[in-house]
């Protein structure tokens, strides 16, 4: 019944998202604030049209949380849905090969069936809308298996940072037995995988002031500190030879995984080649000892996600900048705490400064690492689900990537989150050209109700 439902209603369930993909809802430039409160009550009324009942926009500090529930028997486990409906800025605009906001469909040799290409096709709006769809094919086949509640918000790209506000005040309406999240991936279409882990985050804007004014570099030019070049060497020392972190104290408490368990993670899939064929690189780059499959995913890292100062435009202007900035993101791994870091990188980069300049730095938003046990009903509800509909035991990963809001899931709601992801490394999340596969969208929906069937008898 649920694959004939599904298969019925193909071109439906594609459309309805690319309306959605249609929105953009930028939670990070304020000039796009309507179109994310549009995107807010669109997805509420998908919720409706789905057969979710108590649909509410719920005001919070910031952008609204989207919630609704179905409560079939208050016996039965109940699944929180979370997911967000806000999207990363587009550019550069001039590397999109279509409209970031007008979707289109697209074969691709990695998606032959066709992807669709979007802000926010993959990262969330996508995965997200995969919950919707798989909650109208459950209650229109009368097949629910569990309680839902769905928890959408629209800050999850500037850092949720008005999400704990949301869990803090509503325990009793989020009560829930396990949380069930869709902003991850798999490995590759042949070998499914659930997320075990993530890492946390520290973000911070660094300022470097030289001179109270630009000033001809003709004339100042070697007298006084230019604070792009002295910020270009701050940053350069940030990594020694090997690529390990200069910042004192910053490895002090980072989980170390024992050699079984690096051997463990190095049977998952991973051919070096094409993965730099995919990034166009000569060579792969980063901390000496670790393979790339843990460098982006058990090690820390530090990067430079922007820098600018003094003239960009067209031609040449011989100036001396008064400023010069950079925004740089540290991804942690468990045993760091981002409040902590933070202090480590403020503390150091602000000794390394010479008395010519004067440095501000700005934390940003910050996330704690997580990892979730595979022994869990959760856990098993996924991996059961998996196995059915690819018809392969799917493979526990640890993602580099991270999403804040689950370690607070669990310090406020007292749950797992299960990390059941459709994505793909190459589906250009947070770029230019992002897209997602038909393929993967609709075996998401097809993925999801087994996983309810699955925790319910998991749960009896």
């Amino acid at each position: 019944m649920q694959k004939q439902y599904i298969e019925e209603n193909k071109d439906r369930f594609l459309e309805e998202l690319k309306d959605l993909l249609r929105i953009p809802s930028i939670s990070a430039d304020s000039a796009y604030a309507g179109d994310v409160l549009k995107t807010a009550d669109a997805v509420a009324k998908s919720l409706v049209d789905a057969g979710v009942d108590n649909v509410e926009i719920c005001e919070t500090p910031g952008f609204p949380v989207v919630y609704g529930d179905k409560i079939i028997d208050p016996a039965l486990p109940t699944i929180v849905v979370y997911g967000h409906y806000d999207v990363q800025p587009p550019d550069p605009m001039d590397l999109w090969e279509s409209g970031p906001f007008e979707p289109v469909i697209k074969k691709t040799a990695i998606h032959p069936e066709g992807a669709i290409f979007a802000r926010g096709a993959c990262d969330d709006k996508g995965q997200m809308y995969m919950h919707v769809k798989a909650f109208e094919v459950m209650n229109k086949t009368n097949s629910l298996a569990c309680n839902v509640k769905f928890m959408i918000e629209g800050e999850e790209e500037i850092g949720s940072e008005n999400l704990a506000w949301f869990v803090e005040r509503n325990k009793e309406k989020l009560k829930c037995d396990v949380i069930l999240i869709s902003d991850t991936g798999i490995l590759n279409n042949d070998n499914p995988s659930i997320t075990t882990g993530l890492r946390g985050l520290s973000y911070v804007e660094v300022k470097v002031t030289g001179p109270n004014r630009d000033l001809h570099s003709g004339l100042y030019g070697g007298a006084v500190a230019n604070p792009i070049n002295i910020l270009s060497k701050m940053i350069a020392s940030l990594h020694d030879e090997n690529n390990h972190i200069t910042i004192p104290g910053f490895y002090d408490n980072v989980e170390v995984l024992s050699d079984e368990e690096r051997a463990e993670m190095a049977k998952a899939p991973f051919d070096l080649e094409k993965y730099k064929k995919a990034l166009d690189l000569g060579d792969v780059w980063g901390e000496k000892g670790y393979s790339t499959m843990e460098r982006n995913s058990i090690r820390p890292t530090l990067d430079v996600n922007g820098i600018w100062g003094g003239y960009t435009g067209e031609g040449a202007k011989t100036v001396i900048a008064s400023e010069a900035f950079a925004k740089i993101s540290m991804r942690l791994v468990p045993g760091q705490e981002p409040e902590a870091i933070t202090k480590l990188f403020v503390d150091h980069f602000k000794s390394i400064a010479p008395s010519a300049v004067k440095v501000e730095v700005t934390p940003h938003h910050g996330g704690d690492p997580y990892v979730s046990p595979t022994d869990n009903p959760g856990y098993m509800a996924a991996s059961m689900a998996m196995e059915e509909s690819y018809g392969k035991k799917p493979i526990p990963v640890r993602s580099g990537g991270s999403i804040p809001i689950v370690a607070l899931f669990e310090r406020e709601l007292k749950v797992k989150s299960i990390l059941m992801g459709f994505g793909l490394d190459s589906d250009a999340i947070h770029s230019p050209n992002e897209h997602y596969g038909l393929f993967n969208y609709f075996k998401g929906i097809e993925t999801i109700p087994l996983f309810h069937k699955n925790f319910a008898k998991l749960n009896k």
